[in-house]
């Protein structure tokens, strides 16, 4: 009994530890976006192939922001915030390089997104939907459908 409980307590403190803290203002949001982070490091050729087909950006572009460590949410996360301010990736990638540490709450209020926003509240919306898709087998069943991501320039191209 004994091992059980310290394998249990091991496990779970390996899952807290895993968390990232999104800084979005909202902590039902950071554990949506959380949720979403796992599921897509499980089938990451998956997650790629459903942003590629829900946000019109390419696998090079997505392999580019994981190669400068963003982590799946986030380039997620960053393409929801893209398609709600309507601005290429690019832009809300260099906003968030210059100010990563600052949380994805202060990076959607310099594209134009306020706390409390429907805006703000449309990407809660998304992202709870995206868990929620992302929670159950992944067979391609119920993906939104999404305008295509504006871009100006490459990935790699990009400065910062």
């Amino acid at each position: 009994m004994k091992k059980i409980f310290a394998l249990l307590l091991s496990t779970l403190s390996i899952g807290l530890s895993a968390q990232i803290d999104f800084k979005t203002g909202d902590v039902e949001l950071d554990a949506d976006l959380n949720i979403i982070n796992t599921n897509a490091k499980t089938d990451l050729p998956a997650f790629k192939a459903d942003l590629t087909a829900s946000f019109g950006v390419s696998v090079k572009n997505i392999d580019y922001m994981l190669s400068i460590n963003i982590k799946p949410t986030k380039i997620y996360f960053a393409l929801e915030i893209s398609t709600a301010v309507n601005k290429p990736i690019e832009t809300v990638v260099d906003t968030y390089k210059a100010n990563r540490d600052k949380g994805w709450g202060y990076i959607a209020q310099e594209l134009g997104i306020k706390p409390g926003s429907p805006e703000f509240h449309a990407l809660k919306g998304k992202s709870k939907t995206k868990k929620d898709k992302t929670s159950k087998t992944n067979n391609g069943n119920g993906q939104m459908k999404k305008t295509p991501v504006q871009s100006t320039r490459t990935m790699p191209a990009s400065k910062g």
